[in-house]
């Protein structure tokens, strides 16, 4: 009987973890992705940040005719440090879409210029993922 018991013990524990993995999965989506990207550089809202962005995910700025590159850590960091609501406009267009990668440009619109980044979205087998940002201003 005792035995039973563990066995079934086990047994719950196993489908109640595969059950929250599903979850996971369910919540990275492309759009997911996408306004927790938005929700984080506009009002500091970091929480799911690091879930959606890739382990590997490149974050490239041009300052002028020079490229700044940071990885996953140091934009993160820099997030957490800055924390700062914009006062901008968001628009968004999806610029590609294949069902593996999605590509879509969000324009941040301050007065007096325009902060466009390409984030590159990919389906990683473990949800979507941004696996980069490439961010221009006009």
């Amino acid at each position: 009987m005792k035995t039973l018991k563990s066995l079934l013990l086990g047994l719950a524990l196993i489908i109640t973890a595969n059950v929250v993995k599903a979850n996971d999965k369910e919540e990275l989506t492309q759009q997911h992705a996408i306004d927790t990207y938005i929700e984080a550089v506009t009002h500091g809202k970091l929480e799911g940040l690091s879930k959606v962005l890739d382990t590997d995910a490149k974050f490239t700025m041009m300052r002028g005719s020079k490229q700044l590159s940071f990885d996953k850590r140091e934009m993160l960091e820099y997030l957490k440090a800055t924390k700062s609501v914009q006062d901008c406009k968001v628009n968004t267009t999806t610029v590609e879409n294949n069902g593996e990668v999605a590509i879509v440009k969000v324009d941040l619109e301050y007065e007096g210029f325009t902060r466009s980044n390409l984030v590159t979205i990919t389906n990683t087998g473990n949800g979507w993922k941004i696996t980069s940002v490439h961010s221009t201003f006009k």
